[in-house]
């Protein structure tokens, strides 16, 4: 039986969405994530009242306009793994529009009041950082982190190497206590280099009354309600994920598990 943490991508439906996750689906609060493919001549528009966004393009090239502004024609990579991307964010409230030129787009979502303006983020403001050593390396892309303006949303593009760790040692962020630790929601959407690998994503709780451990497929989405959830990336298989966070501080601050913080983050 699939697990209810494992969502499978859908076929594109009349819209072009392969995932439509909300905070009902995912029976919890914040975070909603949606990822669509659009063919050339494709238009998607929303507007959300509550709900901030942040619309990263994937792949491809869109033009976008959100809150009144036109920002042009966006994008230019050919894969997610390509470099830094374009993503504009969304203002609660705010009208978004999206005029395709053959393009994959992730809606990144989340509790807001609509107090910021909307602005493009591009690949320039893209701050980029590789963290860990040996087959613990990985290269961060912060998308929305926590220095940039946003209500409660968080954003980052993350790219393992094969036969490397991800999200490792094992860190948990479910407990709402800041400056210690932050509850944040969390999903993981992932994309494999090469066709027909996988990946694994365990989620677990220290009481193990959460304990599952994950086969993840091309396009797959993982949701982290609570607890510890490392990311292997099997040798010759590149792994791309895009994490959403948010909850009710926005901050990322996690804990790690004892018998791994002897390692180091």
């Amino acid at each position: 039986m699939t697990s209810p943490l494992l969502v499978h991508p859908q076929k594109p439906d009349a819209e072009g969405a392969t995932h439509r996750i909300t905070p009902q689906s995912a029976n919890w609060t914040y975070v909603g994530f949606e990822t669509y493919r659009l063919p050339a001549g494709a238009k998607l528009a929303r507007r959300q009242q509550g709900r901030e966004a942040c619309l990263v393009l994937l792949s491809g090239h869109a033009r976008i306009t959100a809150g009144g502004q036109d920002f042009g024609r966006l994008g230019g990579r050919a894969s997610p793994f390509e470099g830094s991307p374009w993503s504009v964010y969304v203002p609660a409230g705010a009208e978004w529009r999206v005029e395709s030129d053959g393009c994959e787009l992730a809606v990144c979502t989340s509790p807001a009041e609509g107090r910021l303006p909307a602005r493009v983020i591009p690949p320039e403001d893209v701050g980029e950082e590789t963290r860990g050593k040996g087959t613990n390396i990985r290269h961060v892309r912060n998308v929305l982190p926590v220095s940039a303006e946003a209500e409660s949303l968080l954003v980052v593009e993350v790219i393992t190497p094969g036969g490397h760790w991800s999200s490792y040692p094992p860190h948990k962020h479910d407990v709402n206590d800041p400056p210690r630790e932050t509850a944040l929601e969390e999903t993981y959407y992932h994309r494999l280099q090469r066709p027909g690998g996988f990946a694994v994503q365990r989620v677990y709780t220290d009481d193990r009354s959460l304990d599952e451990t994950l086969a993840v497929g091309d396009g797959d989405v993982v949701l982290v309600p609570r607890g510890y959830h490392p990311v292997g990336a099997p040798h010759g298989f590149d792994l791309y994920y895009l994490n959403v966070m948010a909850g009710p501080v926005r901050d990322w601050k996690f804990t790690m598990a004892p018998e791994h913080a002897w390692l180091g983050w």
